[in-house]
C-alpha cells in the first residue's frame, strides 16, 4: 500500500499488493457494478469466484508493476469505487497509459467518487512519466464526467462489447493529454 490521499469524506489510496481480505472487497464491488449493468468484461451470472480470480489476477499485474490499482475508502474502511492505470505493452508507447475498469458502487454514484478517482489517477500517471491517457466507457452516462475533466471524445464503436445481461454496447473511446 502507498501513499494516500484525503478528499472530502473519502480516501484514495493506491494498492502495491492485494491482501486475500482486500481481494474480497474488490470482489463485492465488482460483482455489484455488473450485477447492477456495468459493461466491465463479464457477463451474468456474476459469481465471487469470477471476481475473486479477476481480482487475483490484478494483484499478480501490481507486482510485476505492469499496473497501478487506486481505490477510494469511507473513513469506515469501506471500498466504494476502483481505477485502475495499465502500462501498454509496446515499447515503443512509453509515454501512454490506459485508464481501465473504473467501478463505483451504485450506492455512491454522484457523490463524486468517479470524480476523485479520475483525478487520482491522473496524478499518478503523471508521476510516472505519463503524457497520454486513454480510456474507453460502455455508456455515453460517463460523458459528463469525462468531458468535465478535460477528456476528448474520439468516437463510437458500435457493438463493441455486451453488456451484462448479453445485449450488445458501443464503446467510446476517450483521450487526455496530461503533459
Amino acid at each position: 500500500m502507498d501513499e494516500t490521499v484525503v478528499e472530502s469524506a473519502l480516501r484514495i489510496r493506491q494498492m502495491e499488493a492485494l491482501s486475500a481480505d482486500e481481494v474480497e472487497a474488490l470482489a463485492d464491488v465488482l460483482v455489484e457494478c455488473v450485477e447492477g449493468g456495468a459493461s466491465v468484461g463479464f457477463v451474468l451470472p456474476m459469481t465471487r469466484d469470477k471476481a475473486r480470480t479477476f481480482w487475483t489476477r490484478v494483484g499478480e499485474t501490481l507486482k510485476r508493476g505492469a499496473r497501478r490499482l487506486l481505490v477510494a475508502e469511507t473513513a469506515a474502511g469501506q471500498i466504494v469505487g476502483t481505477v485502475q492505470l495499465v502500462e501498454p505493452s509496446s515499447e515503443n508507447q512509453p509515454h501512454r497509459a490506459d485508464v481501465a475498469k473504473m467501478l463505483v458502487r451504485p450506492s455512491a454514484r454522484r457523490r463524486g467518487v468517479g470524480a476523485l478517482l479520475l483525478a487520482a489517477v491522473e496524478r499518478v500517471a503523471r508521476e510516472q512519466g505519463k503524457t497520454l491517457l486513454v480510456l474507453d466507457t460502455a455508456t455515453a452516462e460517463a460523458d459528463r464526467l469525462y468531458a468535465r475533466h478535460g477528456w476528448k471524445l474520439t468516437g463510437e464503436i458500435p457493438e463493441f462489447a455486451l453488456f451484462p445481461d448479453g445485449s450488445p454496447c458501443a464503446t467510446r473511446i476517450y483521450y487526455k493529454k496530461i503533459g
